[in-house]
C-alpha cells in the first residue's frame, strides 16, 4: 500500500466518487416537460451539471428557451423532488472507488464527502448505496456556502478533528474551494468538469481511482 501524508481526504460527490448523471438527467428533464420544454439528450445532461440543482437547471432552461416568464425557484423544487424519489436508480461509483475507499479507510484515512448537492439528498443517496458507513462526515449544500466558498472545506476538516487533509473533485468548484480553503486537491478526468482536466487548476489530474492514492503520495 502506497503511504501518503494525509489525516483526512475528502470528495465532491456527483462527477467525482459517484456518476449520477442519469438520475440527475430524469429529473431535469422531467422538470423541463411541465412547462412544456424539450428533454435534453443525456449526452449533454453532464455538462450542465456542478455548481448546484439551481445552476444546472438555469443551464438547462438556457439550452432550451430561456427563463423568462418561469418561476424558477417553483420549478428547481419540481426538479428536487422528482430526484428525491428516484435517486438511485442510475447512479454507482465510478470504477475502482469501492477499492481505494476501502484502501483509505485501511490505513486509517478520515474519509469525508463535500457536495453542493442539498445535504439531505447527499445522505438520501448513500444512504440508499450502503455507502453512509464509509465516511466520517457528509456535508452538503444548505449548511455553508456553496463551493468555490471555502467555508465547507474549513468545516470538514473541523468535524473530521483536524489534521492535514486534501481534497478531490472534478469541476472548478471543487478546485477553488481547496485553493481557496489552503487544501492540495486531485481533479478526476472522468467527471463532470466544466474546464479541460488539465486547466481545473489541480495540484493531480488522475484518469482512474486506481492512481489516487499514488498521487496523494506525491503531493
Amino acid at each position: 500500500m502506497t503511504a501518503h501524508r494525509f489525516d483526512i481526504v475528502g470528495f465532491d460527490l456527483d462527477g467525482t466518487l459517484l456518476d449520477t448523471s442519469g438520475d440527475l438527467g430524469v429529473a431535469l428533464n422531467h422538470a423541463l416537460s411541465t412547462i412544456g420544454r424539450p428533454s435534453v439528450p443525456q449526452e449533454q445532461v453532464m455538462g450542465l451539471i456542478g455548481g448546484g440543482s439551481g445552476l444546472m437547471l438555469r443551464r438547462a432552461l438556457a439550452l432550451t428557451g430561456g427563463d423568462e416568464g418561469i418561476d424558477f425557484e417553483a420549478l428547481r423544487q419540481v426538479l428536487i423532488a422528482h430526484y428525491a424519489d428516484n435517486i438511485a436508480h442510475h447512479t454507482a461509483l465510478y470504477p475502482g472507488a469501492a477499492e481505494m475507499l476501502d484502501a483509505l479507510a485501511a490505513a486509517g484515512t478520515r474519509i469525508a464527502v463535500v457536495t453542493n448537492k442539498p445535504e439531505h439528498l447527499a445522505v438520501r443517496l448513500f444512504d440508499a448505496l450502503d455507502l453512509s458507513p464509509r465516511f466520517a462526515c457528509v456535508i452538503g449544500g444548505g449548511r455553508y456556502p456553496l463551493k468555490p466558498a471555502p467555508d465547507a472545506l474549513h468545516a470538514m476538516v473541523a468535524v473530521c478533528g483536524g489534521g492535514a487533509a486534501a481534497f478531490v473533485g472534478d469541476t472548478t468548484f471543487d478546485t477553488g474551494a481547496a485553493r481557496a480553503a489552503g487544501l492540495p486537491c486531485v481533479a478526476v478526468s472522468f467527471g463532470f468538469c466544466d474546464a479541460a482536466p488539465a486547466e481545473l487548476g489541480a495540484d493531480a489530474v488522475i484518469d482512474h481511482f486506481d492512481a489516487l492514492i499514488p498521487a496523494l503520495s506525491r503531493l
